[in-house]
């Protein structure tokens, strides 16, 4: 059973950070303050560097990489162009990936609280990824 709960959990960790990354992407063409955009920047290279472990660790485990579900990676899109269409600053970006850092951080615990036979690798990889997103919501604060 940890085998399987290990790939599950790793599974949701690789979903969740390509979500991060696309996100990031359909936004840091939107941002006008430098500074913001270099806290993105630099949480997407973190969340990158996280996927190549977990990619790592699957194929360690004989398993494919899952992809963010088709429907939340469209919802995302389209809140994302509305919400900025409407109203385009930085405090709107802000919001928008709070709301996403949020979400990710109660998936995710939900998956290690789901998963409990997982491995102590595959719930440290997902603890990182928390953290990860904690710091970008706290970092992103000050741009509300």
């Amino acid at each position: 059973m940890e085998n399987e709960d290990t790939i599950k959990l790793l599974k949701e960790c690789d979903a969740g950070s390509k979500m991060a990354v696309s996100s990031i992407d359909e936004v840091l063409d939107k941002i006008s303050n430098d500074k913001m955009m270099d806290i993105l920047k630099e949480s997407k290279s973190h969340h990158e560097k996280l996927c190549t472990e977990i990619h790592s660790l699957l194929s360690e485990n004989n398993s494919e990489e899952k992809e963010p579900n088709p429907i939340a990676k469209g919802m995302s899109w389209l809140k994302t162009n509305i919400k900025v269409g409407v109203d385009k600053n930085d405090s709107t970006i802000a919001d928008i990936m709070i709301d996403g850092c949020n979400m990710g951080v109660k998936s995710l615990n939900r998956y290690l609280n789901q998963y409990k036979n997982a491995n102590e690798p595959s719930k440290k990889i997902c603890d990182r990824l928390i953290t990860i997103e904690e710091k970008l919501c706290r970092d992103l604060k000050c741009y509300l």
